[in-house]
């Protein structure tokens, strides 16, 4: 499955979830002192995206040292995908509501609000697919995470404007359009993985 930087791009804000991330933000940070949020949010998404940038350049030896192949990985990805897309689409009836006390840092913001499973399974697989366009992967990397920061850090004045049913619909439109992307992940790995098992 061949990727444009738009479509990877696309497909990792999609995952991110920036607009889904606002009620986990929010929770997160409501101890903390309101002019100290920002740099908090501004942190977590720099260490969500060394993480994610790291798996860049690492996902072809933890491939090879886990044995796994690219099709398993792609398949595996989009089963995630579909997971994680079903639970924005279909959120779980309770809210889990983790009250914290102190100042977060990395868990549960930097991961795995943003650099998730399913997050780190893509830029595995965008890397493994196509090595050569690294450069464009860790562009769309870069353009992504800087779209969940400026999302991130507006979300008060998001839903202040919008409104949080209007925040809720985006999410579960961004849900939909993620479940499609699985689907054609699993799909297209399955045909692969078929068209092997003939000609073997």
């Amino acid at each position: 499955m061949s990727y444009t930087f738009l479509s990877a791009t696309i497909l990792l804000v999609l995952i991110t979830d920036p607009i889904g991330n606002i009620p986990i933000f929010a929770n997160a940070l409501k101890h903390v002192a309101p002019e100290r949020r920002a740099k908090v949010i501004l942190r977590e998404i720099l260490i969500a995206f060394f993480l994610l940038l790291t798996f860049m350049f690492v996902g072809a030896s933890f491939l090879r040292v886990m044995n796994l192949s690219e099709l398993s990985l792609q398949i595996g990805g989009g089963v995630i995908l579909f997971l994680i897309a079903l639970r924005m689409v279909f959120p779980p009836a309770e809210a889990q509501e983790s009250e914290l006390l102190e100042e977060p840092l990395i868990v549960p913001l930097a991961v795995p609000a943003v650099a998730g499973p399913s997050a780190l399974a893509t830029v595995l697989l965008l890397v493994s697919q196509q090595p050569e366009r690294r450069l464009e992967w860790i562009a769309a990397l870069c353009v992504t995470m800087a779209i969940s920061a400026i999302v991130l850090v507006s979300a008060e004045r998001i839903q202040r404007v919008i409104g949080s049913r209007l925040v809720v619909a985006v999410e579960r439109l961004m849900g939909l359009v993620l479940v499609s992307v699985a689907i054609e992940m699993m799909l297209r790995g399955i045909k692969v993985f078929v068209q092997q098992l003939m000609r073997g």
